[in-house]
């Protein structure tokens, strides 16, 4: 199978997941349930995740995987602010964490083990975050301030998805909450 087919299986699992967990809620959906849903046997199923919960991964994956490419492409004497406002992927009046990403999002406060995948991804996400600052400033991954800003920029970007999702459609958009952290995190712990 293609690199291409398995992606968009991954993504056919992950959102009929979402879809009976809203549903049923997460103890009450099966890994039989999901692959029914898509027509695929439960054993092809655990070919792709390991478990129920891990199914939505590559929903909550995307946003990550867009962010790592804009860092990647970031002009140096650039602040990342002005290269994200300019870019226009999180520009201040765009950029909504669509359904089925949202609900996933909401129910991580309610369901333990999807908060620990929501987690995980993010915990990767750093790493990767991580090695693009590195190498734009000339250093090892694990040099510290890199691991500090990795940390930081993953947790605007973890804040301001959750925000959205749970204000929806009538709050500040992805890109301007994003926008307000990065900013926030650019001005560093001034006096208040």
């Amino acid at each position: 199978m293609t690199e291409r087919r398995k992606r968009i299986v991954r993504l056919q699992i992950a959102r009929a997941a979402v879809e009976l967990f809203a549903e049923k809620g997460v103890a009450g959906t099966t890994g039989d349930d999901i692959a029914h849903a898509i027509g695929i046997s439960t054993r092809t199923l655990w070919r792709y995740f390991p478990n129920k919960e891990g199914c939505v991964r590559p929903l909550l994956t995307s946003g990550l995987e867009e962010m790592a490419a804009e860092l990647r492409g970031w002009p140096r004497g650039e602040s990342l602010v002005d290269h994200l406002d300019r870019s226009g992927l999180f520009g201040q009046d765009g950029g909504q964490v669509v359904e089925p990403v949202a609900s996933l999002i909401r129910m991580t406060g309610e369901e333990p083990a999807l908060m620990a995948v929501w987690l995980d991804v993010h915990r990767a996400a750093e790493g990767v975050f991580a090695e693009i600052l590195a190498d734009r400033r000339g250093v090892g991954p694990d040099d510290f301030a890199v691991r500090v800003r990795a940390a930081a920029l993953n947790a605007a970007l973890r804040s301001a998805a959750e925000e959205q999702a749970l204000r929806g459609a009538d709050g500040p958009s992805m890109g301007a909450l994003l926008r307000s952290a990065l900013v926030a995190l650019e001005e560093g712990f001034g006096p208040a």
